[in-house]
């Protein structure tokens, strides 16, 4: 298998190998064992979580992310050449992954893949900067990672699969000194078999009220979805990572972009491991 090649600049603040990243020893959090390394991280209900360490582990979680996003959604993805039924961008080569297998089966069932700091000076950006104007977070970015392509196989779409992702993600963000993790947050536009936006312009409705970051975070969008024309009155509930970002203290950094690729409307969203709630904290990191 390939090996994935190492980092040319430094993630955290020591000079480390990709591997580096994962600690080798298991961790305590809360109540459950995990062990924050390349290989096996959290054995919980018969899902294991790992960070990929080989390209033939990415390629399943882009395969997977094809099924979902594609099959699944309706999104336009343009596969290269030679890897039809995957969903493959120039940000996934610096990424890091965090698959979820079925132990039963092996197969891949979730997935996120991380951008780090150093990592996203060295891309030139992080894909959120192509959809919003990300220009109030300069002062974040030495310490900010982001979230994206996360995705839960149909028959996983359990508390149980998101739950030990996002406590490898907190275990990783806490051991590398990072503290704000950003991400695009997708609502399908897709309503009661109709193409419309109306459902995204009530969630954004709903969710400005009280989850707004202040001012000097707030970001706008390059392609704006335009809310203003939209009905937003609907009675409709986020969809289910979007509650679960919120549970955790997330806040949305504004109004919502469209993406036609995708054919979604995209919530910018920022967590902060400082605004993680006190059980959450004590559940992900044993705080």
């Amino acid at each position: 298998m390939k090996e994935l090649p190492n980092p040319t600049f430094d993630i955290s603040p020591i000079s480390l190998p990709r591997g580096s990243l994962h600690q080798s020893h298991p961790t305590l959090i809360g109540a459950n064992q995990i062990t924050i390394s390349a290989n096996v991280q959290v054995e919980r209900s018969g899902i294991e979580v790992t960070w990929a360490k080989h390209q033939s582990e990415i390629r399943e979680a882009q395969r997977l992310r094809y099924d979902i996003f594609a099959t699944e959604m309706g999104a336009r993805i343009k596969s290269p050449l030679g890897l039809a039924g995957h969903d493959i961008d120039l940000f996934d080569d610096y990424c890091e992954h965090l698959i979820v297998r079925d132990k039963a089966s092996q197969k891949v069932i979730g997935t996120y893949r991380v951008l780090t700091p150093i990592q996203a000076k060295r891309v030139g950006s992080t894909y959120s900067d192509s959809e919003f104007d990300l220009v109030r977070l300069r002062a974040l970015r030495p310490h900010m990672v982001e979230l994206g392509r996360s995705c839960v196989h149909e028959d996983f779409r359990h508390g149980g699969v998101i739950m030990a992702l996002w406590g490898a993600l907190a275990a990783f963000m806490e051991r590398n000194q990072l503290h704000t993790m950003i991400g695009c947050a997708s609502i399908p536009m897709m309503h009661n078999g109709l193409i419309s936006g109306d459902a995204a312009a009530s969630i954004w409705r709903q969710v400005k009220e009280k989850h707004l970051a202040p001012i000097e975070h707030q970001v706008r969008p390059r392609l704006p979805l335009p809310v203003e024309k939209l009905d937003d009155s609907l009675e409709i509930e986020p969809p289910a990572l979007i509650k679960g970002y919120l549970r955790l203290g997330a806040k949305v950094l504004g109004a919502p972009a469209w993406d036609p690729d995708f054919n979604t409307a995209d919530l910018p969203m920022m967590m902060r491991i400082s605004d993680l709630p006190s059980r959450y904290r004590k559940h992900f990191l044993g705080a």
